[in-house]
């Protein structure tokens, strides 16, 4: 069957965004020389004096607590609150991939490639932003690595396109068949099942 105008859409979209990766790759390397740090183990070394530099940078807690502005004090613990259902949802997802993925065949989905916290070893950085930057990591991270999960199940028992777009779609959704078309539905269901290795690196 000859591909669809969709098909090669999607294949360019595909190679396009390959080379943007690989762009982004060439920035980080060029990044991490122009500020001095490098990764050991995957974790960042600063040099000491560009350490030395950031200290400088930082603006003390007392002064960041007085100058913040009263709706961001009260709104504080509706964003920290939110912690609670995130570990709840963390745990339900991995218990669920580890029971469900095994059973189907299904990789696994590790949470390290998703779910990173780095930005408190910055030295510019005051306590609370450190904890901010923590919270952030974590709860962004979690919900990448919820989507990769769900993706992945997605491909697996539903790899249909819907009828119209939506305004961020996974990129599994890329292999899905065509809305509507129900042969190709049946005839490349196992050979989409069987494509499910990693996409997140």
């Amino acid at each position: 069957m000859a591909r669809s105008v969709l098909e090669d859409l999607q294949a360019r979209l595909s190679a396009t965004r390959q080379e943007i990766e690989s762009e982004f790759e060439t920035e980080l390397a060029e990044q991490r020389e122009r500020f001095r740090y490098t990764m050991h183990r995957g974790k960042v070394r600063f040099e000491r004096d560009i350490r030395e530099l950031q200290r400088r940078y930082r603006v003390g807690l007392v002064k960041y607590i007085v100058g913040a502005p009263l709706g961001f004090i009260l709104s504080a613990p509706l964003i920290y609150g939110l912690i609670v259902p995130l570990v709840f949802l963390d745990a339900a997802v991995t218990l669920y991939q580890h029971v469900c993925f095994r059973i189907y065949g299904i990789p696994l989905v590790r949470r390290r490639d998703h779910i990173i916290v780095d930005r408190q070893h910055l030295a510019y950085l005051n306590g609370i932003e450190k904890l901010n930057c923590i919270y952030c990591g974590y709860a962004n991270g979690l919900i990448a690595y919820v989507r990769e999960i769900a993706g992945r199940t997605e491909q697996y028992w539903c790899p249909i396109k819907h009828a119209r777009r939506a305004a961020d779609p996974h990129d599994r959704v890329e292999a899905f068949v065509d809305y509507g078309d129900a042969e190709a539905y049946r005839e490349n269901l196992r050979e989409i099942r069987a494509n499910l290795g990693d996409r997140t690196r």
